[in-house]
């Protein structure tokens, strides 16, 4: 079961949470508010950000990636992706059903 990592702003986060999980890309996306420093066009940037954690699937994670790329205000949108090994078997079901299309 993979886990997305995504950073967004503050004031996109939660819309970009809902549309993960609206459209069964995403069981679950946590929302966490971060501080972040970082370098972007020469400049050193300090923002207050939300990390999302988006739970998916292998299958979905593809689709995922391609919604937050589409819907995300930044230039380079910081995806990564985190694949846990040892996931409570109702947890790993609960995502596969939530993902799903049925």
């Amino acid at each position: 079961m993979p886990t997305a990592y995504i950073t967004a702003p503050s004031d996109a986060a939660p819309s970009l949470a809902r549309t993960l999980v609206e459209e069964r890309l995403a069981a679950c996306v946590n929302r966490l508010p971060c501080s972040s420093t970082y370098r972007w066009n020469g400049e050193i940037i300090e923002d207050e950000e939300v990390i999302l954690l988006a739970k998916t699937t292998d299958e979905r994670y593809p689709d995922l990636v391609s919604r937050v790329e589409a819907e995300h205000p930044y230039e380079v949108p910081c995806i990564e992706r985190f694949d846990e090994e040892d996931v409570l078997p109702a947890f790993s079901e609960w995502i596969t059903d939530s993902t799903s299309d049925r």
